[in-house]
């Protein structure tokens, strides 16, 4: 199986071009998981093209001028190698400082969406005066034809699921609404559907998408990025995005290294698999080095008081239990989960590389995370699922140095995942229990703005898991990939 490491690169900057030409060589789009049926509402045709989630089941809804909505020619797929999985290595990776590290990047989406932008840029202080609402009510009914190419769409689901998530949230969760109007829910489902990603906030809106460079020359480290949009939670909320940013960043090398210890397997070059392990591990390490930077950034009062409602999503969240109706799109509420660290496709990459299996629960759950990446990035991770089995290569090689390099890598995961715990801990658990104690005093019910911490999720991830049992599970299981000696 031929990877373009290419593509890689594009998971930091088009997150929804990650990967698609390789794997899907013929040319059409990666398949995603799509039920059609037609509906009639009001005398006109509907054509349901895409799914959702309520409870455990699926239900499809989709108004017919959706289909209107495609992709400009030259939309920065960054053609140049990825349909040519003859691309030499040396070319890939020269192609992966390029494009990874781009000069420039969109900030700003095209003039006729200023409306779009202006209540953006506003949010924080919006929210906080109780005025979002409101200026949502007014903003006008736009077209989403205007958009042009995968980095304005993903521009706009970036922009129009901030804007939901504190028009959901301004009152705190006891103050929530049952419907998102028309003239966000209509152009949020069109952009959505066009890049295949469901309406709601995800990490790889929250994170992938929402950095820019102060000085586009200067280096991609914490000091010299700031957010492009922005809630809540001042320089906090700003270090936590970032912060994940830099972890991300730090598992490139590791995602580099997957591609290369699987063309290794297939090649039964054994001297590049065991390079390609060992800079696995190593890459997994520095994201560990990557995620302490939290403390330095992210005061934990802030993130639970503040920040972390306008992570929380609509299925398996008591402070909405029917969910949410999408005003033009359906008339039944449609539930989504928040979002989460368990959106991101590097953990499930390396999970599916060194075959860790984890518990039936949490295996529901992460897959069901999966529908919350880019379909490129699923692809992606299933491509690596259907690959030959690393663990067995290993096993069946009698080789004791390549056993030592697959163990050192899922110690390094085992290890990444008992300092993720660490940071819950420290910015859930500790949190709450001074949350509990400071609940009695009298205080004003301003909203999350003023710092009134949501109880709905005080055991829960903004992803709806049980977050400890969740976490544990997960590492416990990683621990149990380890060959024996």
């Amino acid at each position: 199986m031929e990877i373009n490491v290419c593509s890689v690169a594009m998971l930091y900057r088009q997150p929804l071009t990650v990967f698609a030409r390789t794997l899907w060589p013929l040319g059409g789009r990666a398949p995603a998981p799509q039920d059609k049926v037609r509906s009639r509402g009001r005398g006109a045709r509907r054509w349901l093209s895409t799914y959702r989630e309520r409870g455990s089941r699926r239900v499809s809804a989709e108004p017919e001028h959706i289909s209107t909505l495609r992709l400009a020619p030259g939309d920065g797929g960054r053609r140049r190698h990825g349909g040519d999985p003859a691309a030499s290595t040396a070319d890939q990776v020269s192609a992966l400082r390029g494009v990874w590290l781009p000069s420039s990047r969109p900030s700003e989406l095209p003039a006729p969406y200023g409306p779009w932008m202006e209540i953006a840029h506003d949010l924080p202080q919006l929210i906080a005066s109780h005025r979002l609402r409101s200026q949502v009510h007014q903003m006008p009914q736009l077209s989403t034809q205007h958009l042009r190419g995968r980095e304005e769409l993903h521009l706009a689901h970036l922009v129009l699921s901030f804007i939901t998530m504190g028009y959901l949230w301004q009152e705190g969760e006891e103050g929530t609404v049952k419907v998102l109007p028309r003239n966000l829910a209509v152009p949020f489902w069109e952009v959505s559907q066009a890049l295949g990603l469901p309406p709601i906030l995800s990490h790889a809106d929250f994170v992938l998408a929402n950095w820019k460079r102060k000085n586009p020359n200067g280096p991609l480290e914490i000091e010299n990025l700031d957010t492009i949009i922005s809630l809540p939670g001042g320089e906090s909320l700003r270090g936590f995005i970032l912060v994940t940013l830099l972890v991300e960043k730090a598992a490139v090398p590791g995602i580099k290294a997957i591609v290369q210890a699987i063309r290794a397997i297939t090649q039964l070059d054994e001297e590049t698999l065991h390079k390609a392990l060992q800079e696995l591990a190593e890459a997994i390490g520095d994201m560990s080095k990557a995620l302490k930077q939290m403390h330095d950034y992210v005061d934990p009062a802030v993130f639970y008081a503040v920040i972390r409602i306008f992570l929380s999503g609509w299925k398996d969240n008591p402070a909405m239990p029917d969910g949410l109706i999408y005003e033009g799109v359906s008339n039944e509420p449609m539930a989504y989960s928040g979002g989460s660290a368990a959106q991101s496709t590097v953990l499930h990459a390396f999970d599916e590389l060194l075959g860790i299996r984890h518990s039936e629960e949490s295996t529901a759950f992460l897959h069901r995370m999966r529908g919350y990446m880019p379909p490129p990035h699923r692809a992606f991770v299933e491509a690596i699922r259907r690959a030959p089995s690393l663990k067995q290569h290993v096993l069946s090689s009698g080789d004791a140095r390549l056993c030592a390099a697959f163990n050192q890598c899922v110690s390094a995961l085992a290890d990444f995942r008992s300092y993720h715990i660490t940071i819950v801990t420290k910015y859930i658990a500790v949190a709450v229990a001074k949350a509990k104690a400071r609940r009695a005093e009298p205080g004003d019910r301003a909203g999350p703005s003023a710092g009134k911490p949501p109880s709905a999720l005080e055991a829960k991830g903004t992803g709806g898991s049980h977050i400890f049992s969740f976490l544990k599970s997960v590492r416990d299981t990683t621990r149990e990939g380890m060959i024996s000696a």
